[in-house]
Parts: structure tokens; C-alpha cells; sequence
């Protein structure tokens, strides 16, 4: 375990990462490196999750998994579609924010489907730490470290140590989601339906010009996953449903390199023979609705301050506002502030601004302006 003094320098720098607005690849960077010199590992992956679902939606790799994509479909097979008592849903379910996988399998690490079939054949990986990041609205992200064979297994005070930092980790998240801009370029991708099917041998065998597109899109930047772990998440977690462990479709708000909101959904196809167990998966550019509540959800906001955005943004004045909330307008006026101060803006014009044309943009470079659609001013 580090010092006391470097443990409070890798602390205070996450923090002031988690606050500097910094996109989220950049984040990631920083802060895994300041994490590294309390916590020493070989190799990290950062995921982003839709806070509504859990479901994975983009990963970032560090040290010996950057550039190595060619497990991320066993992996989200094993994170999704099965039993593991390591999953990050099982650690959600269990109120754990991080965990040994050697301290909790008693000291036998291959207990984990995932270190026996993938982390430790593949990577000579012998232990991992799992984290993950949440708060009032769901989980944004997971951290995955990891150690080989001739490292120390994770001790209970470096565990202990990530999930001291691990609300920093959530902030810088949801700053980082924020940050990246939305791009109008004039490229249009393909268009028509996209749409992927996956069969019951997890194999992609329809994928369309325009599902192609989006996942192209996904994956531009240097270091991150493939982008078909997110695909390959939302069928096994749609095949469990199909078999009954679960209620909802599965799906999952995802960005794209260039700004655009998409949401992914999965759902088992009918049929009989060898048809049975197929998925289609289906990517959508996100509806503003949709789009709206991530923000509202990553500002942090309250019920009451989201009714507020939700009419200041169909351009409600304050006394309206009051009206229809049954409050006066003093206490509108102090939701407003509040709303200001965690979305770092100083007007409701900034807000509208912050909101619809920094985060949403179609794949035609329209966005949309406070009375509806409106052309992108080139």
C-alpha cells in the first residue's frame, strides 16, 4: 500500500479532475493515472453505463489492455448473460462499490468464470478490482484494474482506497459525458434502418449499412473497446429475459465519436429450429426527450428542478412556471439558481444552450432550437 502522503495526493488530484470539466477520455487518463500511484496495476478498463439500465455503453482501455479488443465479446457474454457473483450487476444488487476478485472468491480467483475463461487465459491476469460509480440516478461507470501473476492480489485497504475516490470517479463521468460537445459536420453516414442480428451462436449475421455506420462512430477514438461489446451485452441480457430473469428490454443510451445520441434495444426474435435464440438489436438516434434526462440526470438535478428545465425549455416564464407547479415565483426563482449553479450556467438562454445544442445534434447536422426543429446556422 502507498504512503499516507501519496494516497492524499492521488485522492485531492482525482478530485480536482472530477471538477475540471475535462471530456471524458481525458478524464479517464488523468485520473487512472493519478489512481495508479496508490493502487499499482498492469491494466485498466474504464466503462461508461446508462445510469437507467447498468447496461454498458462504451469502454476505454489503459496499460496492457490498450490496443486488445479480442476478448470484449467473451466478456460482456460472461458480464450479462450469466450468474457471476463478480458482475457489476451483482455488486449493484449487493450495495458493494468495490471489490477484490481473489478477496472475494476466498483466495481462488478462478471461482470467476471471468478469470478462469478470459482474464487469466488470455491476458495473464490473476486478480481484478472492480468498481463502480453511482448515485441517486443509477450507475455511470465501472473500473476494472488488474494485476498478473507475479503481483500482489488487491489488499482490503487498496479496495477500500478506490471506493474512498469512487464518488470523485462518478462526477467526472458525468462532467465528461457533458464535455464532448456535439460536432454539426456535413457527413451523413448511411442511411435506412439499422439493425443487427445476432444468432444463437453469437453470431452477427444481418448487420445493415447504417448499423454499421454508428458503430464505426463509436469506436473512433484511440484506446477504446469494440463497440459490439455493447451489442453483445444487450443480447445475452436479452436471451436472460427470454428466459425469464428480467422484465424489460434491455437497452442503452450510447454517444457517438462525433456528438450523436443513439439508443440501442434488443429483443429475441421468434422462430423454431436453428433460428431459435436470435437477437435483433436495433440503433436509433436518441429522441430529445431521452437525450434531456441523461443531462438533467448528469447535472445532477432534483424532481422539482427537472420539472423546472422540462418548462423553462418549452420556454414557460416564471409566473407560469409557478402556476403549474402550485409554488411562487420566489420559489421558482431558487430552483433556478440551483439549476444554474449545478449545470454551470448563468441564464436560461445558457441553459437552453447547455442543454439542446451542446448535447443534441442529428446525423443531419439539425438541432433543436426552443419552438422546434430548426437548421444548423453553417
Amino acid at each position: 500500500m502507498a504512503s499516507a502522503i501519496a494516497l492524499g495526493r492521488a485522492r485531492s488530484d482525482i478530485d480536482v479532475m472530477s471538477r475540471a470539466g475535462l471530456p471524458l477520455l481525458h478524464f479517464a487518463d488523468e485520473a487512472a493515472s493519478a489512481l495508479q500511484t496508490a493502487v499499482p496495476f498492469v491494466a485498466a478498463c474504464l466503462s461508461t453505463l446508462d445510469p437507467a439500465t447498468a447496461m454498458v455503453s462504451s469502454t476505454s482501455k489503459l496499460g496492457a489492455l490498450t490496443g486488445r479488443n479480442e476478448g470484449d465479446i467473451l466478456w460482456a457474454q460472461i458480464e450479462y448473460g450469466g450468474d457471476e457473483p463478480t458482475a457489476y450487476s451483482a455488486m449493484l444488487a449487493d450495495g458493494d462499490v468495490a471489490i477484490g476478485v481473489h478477496e472475494a472468491t476466498s483466495g481462488d480467483p478462478e471461482r470467476s468464470l471471468r478469470m478462469s475463461r478470459l482474464l487469466q487465459p488470455h491476458f495473464d491476469f490473476h486478480d481484478e478490482a472492480r468498481a463502480v460509480f453511482t448515485d441517486r440516478n443509477g450507475a455511470w461507470g465501472a473500473l476494472a484494474l488488474f494485476r498478473g501473476s507475479d503481483d500482489a492480489p488487491f489488499s482490503p485497504d487498496e479496495l477500500a482506497f478506490i471506493a474512498v475516490v469512487a464518488p470523485a470517479f462518478t462526477r467526472g463521468i458525468r462532467t465528461g459525458l457533458l464535455a464532448q460537445q456535439s460536432r454539426h459536420d456535413d457527413v451523413i453516414g448511411a442511411g435506412g434502418p439499422a439493425v443487427i442480428v445476432v444468432d444463437a451462436h453469437d453470431r452477427v449475421v444481418q448487420s445493415s449499412p447504417a448499423a454499421a455506420d454508428h458503430l464505426q462512430q463509436m469506436s473512433t477514438d484511440p484506446g477504446m473497446g469494440d463497440p459490439l461489446v455493447s451489442v453483445q451485452a444487450l443480447v445475452s441480457a436479452a436471451r436472460r429475459m427470454a428466459r425469464g430473469d428480467g422484465d424489460r428490454m434491455p437497452r442503452v443510451r450510447a454517444r457517438r465519436h462525433d456528438g450523436v445520441w443513439l439508443v440501442l434495444h434488443a429483443a429475441p426474435l421468434g422462430g423454431s429450429g436453428e433460428r431459435v435464440g436470435d437477437v435483433v438489436v436495433t440503433i436509433e438516434e436518441a429522441r430529445p426527450q431521452e437525450v434531456i434526462d441523461l443531462v438533467a440526470a448528469a447535472f445532477g438535478l432534483t424532481v422539482r428542478e427537472r420539472e423546472v428545465v422540462g418548462m423553462v425549455l418549452r420556454g414557460a416564464d416564471t409566473r407560469e412556471i409557478a402556476g403549474a407547479m402550485h409554488v411562487s415565483p420566489y420559489t421558482v426563482q431558487d430552483h433556478l439558481k440551483s439549476v444554474f449553479d449545478k449545470a454551470g450556467v448563468t441564464s436560461r438562454r445558457e441553459l437552453v444552450s447547455r442543454v439542446y445544442f451542446d448535447q443534441f445534434v442529428t446525423r443531419t447536422g439539425a438541432t433543436l432550437g426552443v419552438g422546434g426543429w430548426q437548421a444548423h446556422a453553417t
